[in-house]
């Protein structure tokens, strides 16, 4: 292993800095904040889902802020064009008098880009954001540019039963390495928060952590340690969605329509080992598992028209599974 304990014990100090940092200015939203820095750590994209006004384009602009990022914010309108996302070439005049072709960047050449209210956009304009989430790079009238390092997109949506709101495309939704849901303040915390946005004190900032040393965290992550019966745990964790499978949960079979794929698997694993690292270890053990199977799965299960009309949500067909299979084997 490139990377000593000590190694993992200082970085997971200067995390949990960075978590200290952001709680000193947003009040609660404790899944949410670590879920997203999970995703980080895990050098992935993070969808949070929402009401309006909960604070969620906030927390993306915090973290930015803490880790000391390059930022840019796309607001998503139904007339928001592809090249006001990647941007364009443009005609300029030289010295001697000619016009050349200059390319002007778009907002998405950022370390971190907020794709606000990303399902208010036309389906035509949330693909421009595939390649840029896939390959890391764009392609502008065939020429292939790369994206900053590191480089996340976190896409704040509405549920999409609200007005004015487009479906995120499956291939667009299984880009996020997880979906974070972003819940209403308790009493306590809603106290909290008029105290801190309605009085005159104002919260400065401290930079916790440079995208040098995000860099190297992410490095880490992918030397955390994963045990064979780890690995199978996560595996059988994935297979249980699928309602064509032996032995499925008659939940599964009758709700859904098609579980998640082998990315589902690669984002339970990279956010389990991001969460390792949070805490200071570099293995995975049985509980980061468990903890990040809703975020990494609940966007990749789809379910069918009865479990629609149900009103059946896939954590709790999540739930279902996390209490049926076993480290291992099924039960």
């Amino acid at each position: 292993m490139a990377y000593s304990e000590q190694d993992y014990q200082e970085i997971s100090e200067q995390l949990q800095q960075v978590k200290s940092e952001i709680n000193r200015f947003i009040v609660g939203q404790e899944e949410a904040i670590s879920y997203t820095l999970y995703s980080i750590l895990a050098d992935g994209h993070a969808l949070l889902e929402g009401l309006p006004g909960l604070g969620k384009t906030m927390l993306v602009r915090t973290i930015s802020e803490v880790l000391d990022l390059s930022f840019s914010r796309i607001q998503f309108t139904p007339d928001l064009m592809p090249t006001d996302i990647t941007g364009t070439n443009i005609i300029e005049r030289t010295e001697d008098g000619r016009q050349k072709f200059v390319f002007q960047p778009g907002p998405i050449f950022s370390q971190m880009v907020l794709a606000d209210e990303i399902n208010r956009a036309t389906p035509k304009t949330q693909s421009a954001l595939l390649e840029a989430m896939g390959e890391k790079t764009v392609t502008i009238l065939g020429d292939t540019k790369e994206m900053a390092k590191p480089f996340f997109v976190l896409a704040t949506q509405n549920p999409i039963e609200m007005e004015g709101t487009y479906p995120l495309p499956e291939a667009q939704m299984d880009r996020f390495l997880c979906k974070i849901l972003v819940s209403y303040p308790s009493k306590q915390e809603l106290m909290e928060i008029m105290k801190r946005t309605t009085g005159a004190q104002e919260v400065e900032l401290q930079k916790a952590m440079g995208w040098d040393r995000l860099l190297l965290a992410q490095k880490m992550v992918k030397e955390v340690l994963v045990a064979d019966e780890m690995m199978e745990y996560a595996v059988n964790l994935v297979v249980a969605t699928h309602p064509e499978g032996a032995d499925i949960l008659p939940e599964v079979k009758q709700y859904v329509m098609y579980g998640s794929g082998p990315r589902g698997l690669q984002s339970i694993l990279k956010l389990a080992k991001a969460r390792a690292v949070m805490n200071g270890r570099f293995h995975v053990s049985i509980a980061d598992i468990k903890s990040v199977a809703k975020p990494a799965l609940r966007h990749r299960i789809m379910l069918n028209y009865e479990g629609e009309a149900s009103g059946k949500i896939p954590d709790d067909l999540i739930d279902d599974i996390l209490s049926s299979v076993q480290q291992g084997v099924r039960s």
